[in-house]
């Protein structure tokens, strides 16, 4: 006779009851996006048992994914579309293939160099589920760059897409296509190889760095449960993000908001719509099409949004979408202010590193209340600002960013690290907190501008010039100066002419006079790189 137990009631794991307010959020959070629905046994039992193969990895949200939704789009570019389940088996086939005939095993390495497309997420998933270590390659990187990267981590194979020319000597696959000399993930998907066996533990997942003014360092992490927990908590109750819902992800996946914007479309069960390449009337069109519920997009594509115009954005039906959330490079208070007045109180404004995950959310509201901003901590994380002896600095007073939470990453591959006070992580930024707790970024620690004594943030300049209305955007830089020490140099890019004699003088009626760049220069564009930050390096001073 078959003995049936029942099956336990679902139970908040332990790290969850660390503080009743955040266990509150997270639940009511958790109810409002249909995230918590009930599943049948049989589904139980699968996902509990997912979750001991495979842990805290990316391979677990996309087993975990296919169980719960097995119907539903999973990934979408253009006319091609697949479903969970079609992903999670050819997850499974390709993990076979590359543990039988590329000897990938828990400890090796996998480069994926791929832009948005459901190849970039098979490479990942089929690699964590062999508990294999996964590095994220930058497209954008210059044959020399990308030589230099591969070379000195020595990946045991490269996933790539067939634009790109790896070294000969290094094994290599490629992403999108079949290739009968080397494989590739879609013969791979029809392996016939025994499964790959499951890994003792999750394998890292390494980020490059951005890089803007130095080279890229690898920040391997293995994200935690607190800190996933943390991050779709707030994402679900300040995005508004549901479950189901297509999700448009326009960074690349490379880049940290673009990664942990696709697990979350992972968690949610939701339709990950990619673009190989970002253009701002497909976007557009992707949303109508989808019914998308939200947006993934760095600052610059919603500029280009904006420069569509409003009979050209008119043309789309936009209805479904409640949120689009920006991150990776300073908002900044006038685009935001100009974007909630074209779309509506839907812009959400995240803020963090590649070392500290994301740190801060700001909502729509955040934006209007307090510009500037970029909002308040996400759960289960904690913002300090700390003076030069590191102590607290008071509310108002500008310091140093400090950042805790279950994202911030351990250290470098070199056996580096970023500056660690009370368990906290610096981020690099200069700040202060409003005495609402919200965050405002006042520049780069870095970036501070000495001029006649005086320290200059950047930032404020930059948004004084953005905030003209001939001004798209601006970037402030100091260059030398013998009697100064630096002086200031803006540059901006307009949307319609305007004198350098006009920007001075709106500088100087809404600044200190110290604060007035002695020159500005016209582009007509930056230099960025791939996640739209501006490259301040590769700014030549008149």
């Amino acid at each position: 006779m078959r003995t049936i137990r029942p099956i336990p009631p679902l139970r908040p794991p332990g790290w969850l009851m660390q503080g009743a307010a955040e266990v509150g959020e997270l639940s009511v959070a958790l109810v409002r996006s249909g995230v918590w629905r009930s599943a049948g046994p049989a589904q139980l039992v699968r996902i509990e048992r997912a979750l001991r193969t495979w842990g805290q990895s990316m391979a677990a949200l996309g087993v975990i994914a296919a169980i719960r939704y097995p119907d539903r789009a999973a990934v979408i570019t253009g006319d091609d579309e697949i479903t969970y389940a079609e992903l999670d088996r050819r997850c499974e086939r390709i993990a076979a293939g590359l543990h039988d005939q590329y000897g990938i095993v828990a400890g090796s390495k996998v480069a994926v160099l791929c832009r948005n497309h459901r190849g970039f997420l098979e490479a990942t998933l089929a690699a964590s589920r062999v508990g294999a270590d996964v590095l994220f390659v930058n497209t954008e990187f210059a044959p020399p760059q990308l030589a230099a990267v591969l070379d000195r981590h020595r990946p045991d194979l490269l996933v790539h897409d067939e634009e790109f020319a790896p070294s000969p000597n290094l094994p290599s696959i490629l992403s999108n296509g079949p290739d009968r000399a080397r494989g590739g993930l879609d013969e791979l998907a029809e392996s016939i190889a025994p499964a790959a066996p499951a890994p003792a533990s999750a394998g890292h997942i390494t980020i490059l760095t951005s890089g803007t003014t130095g080279t890229p360092k690898a920040a391997p992490r293995v994200p935690t449960a607190v800190g996933l927990a943390g991050l779709t908590g707030s994402a679900l109750s300040r995005f508004g993000l549901r479950a189901g819902e297509p999700m448009v992800v326009c960074p690349p996946l490379f880049h940290g908001l673009g990664l942990l914007t696709s697990m979350l479309a992972l968690f949610l069960g939701s339709p990950l719509v990619l673009r190989p390449r970002f253009d701002a009337a497909t976007l557009l069109a992707d949303v109508e099409r989808t019914r998308a519920g939200s947006v993934a997009a760095v600052p610059v594509m919603l500029r280009r949004l904006l420069e569509l115009g409003p009979e050209a954005i008119a043309e789309y039906d936009l209805r479904s979408l409640r949120a689009v959330i920006s991150g990776a490079s300073q908002l900044g208070a006038p685009l935001a202010e100009r974007f909630i007045e074209r779309f509506g109180p839907i812009l959400c404004d995240a803020y963090g590193s590649s070392e500290v995950g994301i740190a801060t959310i700001a909502t729509s509201a955040d934006l209007l209340a307090a510009p500037g901003t970029v909002g308040r901590p996400c759960l289960g994380s904690t913002i300090r600002i700390l003076d030069d002896h590191d102590r607290p600095a008071p509310a108002g007073t500008t310091g140093r960013i400090f950042a805790g939470g279950g994202l911030v990453f351990g250290g470098y591959s070199d056996g580096s690290s970023k500056t660690v006070v009370d368990g906290r992580m610096s981020t690099g930024d200069l700040g202060h907190l409003d005495r609402a707790g919200r965050l405002f970024v006042d520049g780069r620690e870095d970036d501070m501008i000495v001029s006649g004594g005086e320290n200059v943030y950047p930032v404020e300049v930059e948004q004084c010039l953005a905030a003209h209305p001939a001004v798209a955007e601006a970037v402030v830089t100091g260059v030398p100066d013998d009697e100064f020490g630096q002086r200031l140099v803006a540059y901006v890019v307009l949307r319609e002419p305007v004198t350098e004699d006009d920007l001075l003088t709106h500088v100087k009626a809404n600044l200190a006079r110290y604060k007035t760049p002695r020159r500005i220069v016209v582009l007509d564009e930056f230099p960025r790189n791939a996640t739209g930050k501006v490259l301040r390096s590769k700014l030549t001073p008149p």
